[in-house]
């Protein structure tokens, strides 16, 4: 029998999803330990779970499902950031390579955050400082401009990490990339929101080139990301390997979907 009121966090569950932008891989230690200008930045938005994200694409899903074991009725209220921590502790434990902590924040914080990271401070696990915007009209502009195409998952046995050249001066691009994408967002600069991304991508291929190509990844991620970034001001993937892709316009994208921006507590139990 069909439930006309029927809600999908009935399905998916009540716990958000995120979308990570420009500057994405200074949360790691083993990156931001090497910035020249730190504290590097990157960009997580909050989002409001309306629909089923597919895994291994760069959404934070393996985090949310940690979540979902902990809080399985929605996200704690409570300190943000002891929540966080909490979530980390949770699904890092025991790992030799844990996930950042941006996976968390951006779940965890509602908006548009800015999430800055220095090695010197807790390691680089944990940002130094986080500067959060929950303007409604930044999140319906933002909402706007952001267009997303399923590109695909991360195949099995894929490693984004088999090489590695972290050079110093590009390091330092990647966190101002995320300096770049934050403002860019507040100002509600579509261009300088592209150049943020194409940027972070640019940094990404330098500093660990199989992020874009590595032999189990089929689809010609470099020749797809070229072709959105010729035609719009700016486009970059949700993760490594694909995923999805995000592209920055004020003009339709055919085949593109649209997500909505979470700027309060509304999944808070």
């Amino acid at each position: 029998m069909r439930r006309a009121n029927w809600d999908i966090t009935e399905v998916i569950g009540r716990i958000p999803y995120r979308m990570a932008f420009a500057g994405g891989w200074i949360d790691q230690p083993f990156v931001s330990r090497l910035n020249p200008s730190a504290p590097g930045s990157m960009v997580v938005v909050g989002l409001a779970p309306t629909f089923r994200f597919m895994d291994r694409a760069g959404m934070a899903t393996g985090t949310r499902n940690v979540a979902m074991k902990l809080w399985k009725d929605g996200l704690p209220r409570g300190e943000p950031m002891k929540l966080v921590k909490a979530l980390y502790a949770a699904e890092n434990e025991g790992l030799a390579e844990p996930s950042g902590s941006q996976d968390m924040i951006g779940l965890i914080y509602p908006g548009v955050n800015r999430l800055d990271y220095d090695a010197e401070f807790e390691g680089g696990v944990f940002p130094r400082h986080i500067e959060s915007n929950n303007d409604p009209a930044v999140a319906r502009w933002l909402e706007g401009v952001i267009h997303m195409l399923a590109v695909g998952p991360r195949p099995v046995g894929y490693n984004p990490l088999v090489e590695k050249r972290l050079d110093r001066e590009w390091i330092g691009r990647l966190g101002q990339s995320g300096k770049d994408c934050y403002e860019a967002i507040v100002r509600r600069d579509v261009g300088g929101l592209g150049a943020a991304m194409n940027e972070c991508m640019k940094c990404w291929e330098a500093l660990l080139p199989c992020t874009v190509r590595h032999p189990r990844v089929t689809v010609d991620l470099v020749g797809l990301l070229g072709y959105y970034q010729r035609r719009y001001p700016g486009a970059m993937y949700s993760g490594c390997g694909g995923g999805y892709l995000y592209v920055v316009s004020e003009e339709p994208v055919a085949g593109a979907f649209k997500v909505q921006v979470r700027t309060g507590e509304e999944w808070a139990i």
